[in-house]
């Protein structure tokens, strides 16, 4: 079987603002989703798919991609879904499907799925690039969000995102300041659904100033040279959102005394915070019961 292999992502910059045109900030993961594929020699036009995470099987699916049909599943909304995304691969010109051949497709995340580093971007990235589609496209018909994800899985590299007259576009940017090994990455672990983010910020009116503030926040990011530097900016930008959106920073929810910056990554409130190392900064999360403590260099791609 031929592999395909796409990074996941964290956002640093721009959370919710990216929407309306902010740039952000994103970088790869070392962890991501392999993607492995091939045909058979039977020829009734099925599709066999096994999804795993760390090796382990959680979805097994036969699909018939003529009638486009779920024939055998141990999770029938799992594989739902994964009808519907190749389905749409389909409808945006994959010529995958136009044989009578069996298709075997395995995909097998690297990461817990609770993480929150693109369980679901880095399956897009991969099935488009498999079926020779718009990623961009396969992922705003099947899931929709802002693609900084696939971006970042596409790209293998930091990027600086930004949706410009409604489209995704992205650039590769250096982003190894010398201060990246005082970095630490937390766990919350819990997981928000990132559409309640996105709706909370779309309730609020738009603001061409706070896209702006956050840009330049971004770009004094790529330019910082000193951690003190990068955290008096981090929490400027967390206080610049928490206003905005009327919600309450992580800092000050679980981490009042906590002698560092705390910047929420993603969905506020869930999955990952970055933060930076200070004297006995482990034995202090695991009082207050966060014990996944990960170095920026251990997550990080570069």
């Amino acid at each position: 079987m031929s592999q395909i292999f796409s990074r996941g992502k964290l956002l640093l910059t721009s959370e919710y603002v990216v929407l309306d045109g902010a740039e952000a900030l994103a970088v790869p993961t070392n962890w991501g989703q392999e993607f492995f594929f091939g045909e058979q020699q039977e020829s009734d036009h099925q599709i066999i798919w096994t999804g795993k995470h760390q090796g382990q099987i959680w979805l097994t699916a036969k699909i018939d991609y003529k009638s486009w049909q779920v024939l055998e599943t141990n999770n029938p909304e799992a594989a739902e879904f994964v009808l519907k995304t190749l389905k749409n691969c389909q409808l945006l010109g994959s010529t995958k499907f136009d044989g009578n051949h069996n298709l075997e497709i395995t995909s097998d995340l690297q990461f817990p799925s609770n993480y929150g580093l693109g369980s679901s971007s880095t399956l897009m990235a991969s099935l488009a690039k498999w079926a020779g589609v718009d990623a961009f496209a396969l992922n705003e018909k099947s899931l929709g969000g802002s693609g900084y994800d696939v971006a970042v899985a596409q790209a293998n590299h930091s990027i600086l995102f930004k949706i410009e007259n409604n489209l995704p576009s992205y650039r590769e940017v250096d982003f190894q300041p010398n201060f990246l090994e005082d970095l630490v990455f937390v766990h919350l672990n819990k997981k928000q659904d990132s559409r309640d983010g996105i709706r909370l910020y779309r309730s609020k009116e738009k603001s061409v100033h706070l896209v702006a503030k956050f840009n330049h926040i971004t770009h004094q990011v790529l330019e910082a040279r000193l951690l003190s530097e990068f955290s008096d900016l981090m929490l400027e930008h967390e206080n610049l959102l928490s206003e905005f959106l009327g919600l309450e920073t992580t800092k000050k929810r679980f981490f009042e005394d906590c002698p560092s910056f705390i910047k929420s990554l993603g969905a506020w409130g869930g999955d990952f915070v970055l933060t930076s190392q200070f004297e006995d900064y482990e034995k202090y999360f695991s009082k207050k019961g966060f014990e996944t403590i990960i170095p920026w260099k251990t997550m990080v791609y570069s």
